[in-house]
């Protein structure tokens, strides 16, 4: 498996956040942010870390220790159902290599750590293939097709994808 480890975020991790703007990492999430949203979103994941309320990780190798991209997991509640959803981004430079793959193993480890009754969520574009074929290779299961409300004020369907809890005792 590609050696790679996820370092939880910290204040360095602003100018990964910054490389992960870019636009062909950002076309299926509305476009590149501002800076301003930049760092809005970068002082809410120093935060999710001081507070509980989400864990963002920067996915590192030996070889690129500045990060390669980024993961995470927050909680969510989906009409009743508490998950955790997950959200990642590897930089166009690193993928195909298995990066996102060997993250999300580890984040999905860590989210049943957390919290080992939870399932996860993701939900990326339908129009996504690659996040949706990792999903389907990490053993997620489609749900279905929803509308997702992503950045504020654009609308686009989004596959749902499951990844249940672990049954009791097998975390």
């Amino acid at each position: 498996m590609t050696d790679v480890a996820l370092r939880p975020w910290s204040a360095v991790d602003l100018d990964l956040l910054r490389r992960n703007n870019a636009p062909e990492l950002m076309e299926h999430l509305g476009g590149p942010e501002s800076e301003a949203k930049l760092l809005a979103r970068h002082a809410r994941y120093l935060r999710g870390w001081e507070d509980g309320s989400s864990r963002m990780f920067a996915i590192v190798t030996p070889e690129h220790p500045e990060g390669v991209g980024a993961i995470g997991f927050w909680p969510r509640d989906e009409g009743g159902r508490e998950l955790f959803e997950v959200g990642w981004a590897v930089q166009a430079a690193f993928q195909g290599r298995g990066y996102a793959r060997a993250a999300l193993a580890q984040v999905i480890a860590e989210a049943h750590r957390v919290d080992p009754a939870r399932a996860i969520a993701a939900y990326p574009r339908v129009d996504n293939d690659p996040s949706n074929a990792l999903c389907r290779r990490a053993g997620f299961v489609l749900e279905g097709v929803e509308e997702f409300e992503f950045p504020k004020g654009t609308w686009l369907p989004s596959n749902v994808w499951v990844l249940p809890a672990p049954a009791p005792g097998t975390a």
